[in-house]
């Protein structure tokens, strides 16, 4: 038993892992010559965010930050700026697992969209320390509120096509420990 368990841990977090590839890889697809005027929702964040809640032990954090880091190398963001940022966000949801496991959807979604905008603002406030040149406002809130209205569908998707559900009160893992 312990040893399907753990079986299973990894699959999901090789999932977790592939269905980051594949969303890093669509958002370098060379979809229109033209430049993105108003960018999607960070889906990527979103999935991160959602996995972090329903099972957290499939989504540790070195793996969290090596996903990020990856995707801030491949999207030409300063490296670990916003791994960093969504590493913090990410065990900051990880450590109210219990309390939000308890309560319905809207009040998940409202810390989770609360978690996010942090983000997106923390990613502003140390560009702006930096003295380094903001991006433009208008796109940037467009990315979070995007994100924000999206996470809806990506806990859908999330429930309903990989499976993935948030564990039940007094379930453990295979070595005992409360999930």
């Amino acid at each position: 038993m312990a040893e399907s368990q753990a079986r299973i841990r990894w699959a999901y977090r090789g999932l977790y892992v592939a269905l980051a590839g594949f969303l890093i890889f669509l958002r370098l697809l060379p979809i229109d010559s033209a430049p993105v005027k108003w960018p999607g929702p960070d889906l990527l964040l979103g999935f991160t965010f959602a996995w972090v809640l329903r099972r957290p032990d499939y989504v540790p954090a070195l793996l969290i930050a090596m996903v990020v880091l990856l995707e801030d190398f491949l999207t030409m963001r300063p490296p670990g700026l916003w791994a960093v940022i969504v590493l913090l966000g990410a065990e900051f949801l990880r450590g109210r697992v219990v309390f939000l496991r308890e309560v319905g959807f809207l009040a998940e979604w409202l810390m989770v969209a609360i978690v996010m905008l942090a983000c997106f603002a923390a990613y502003r406030f140390a560009f702006a320390a930096a003295f380094l040149p903001l991006p433009d406002f208008a796109p940037a809130f467009a990315r979070a509120a995007g994100t924000v209205l999206a996470y809806p569908l990506v806990v859908a998707l999330t429930a309903l096509a990989l499976g993935l559900r948030k564990a039940q009160p007094g379930e453990v893992d295979s070595l005992g420990k409360r999930l």
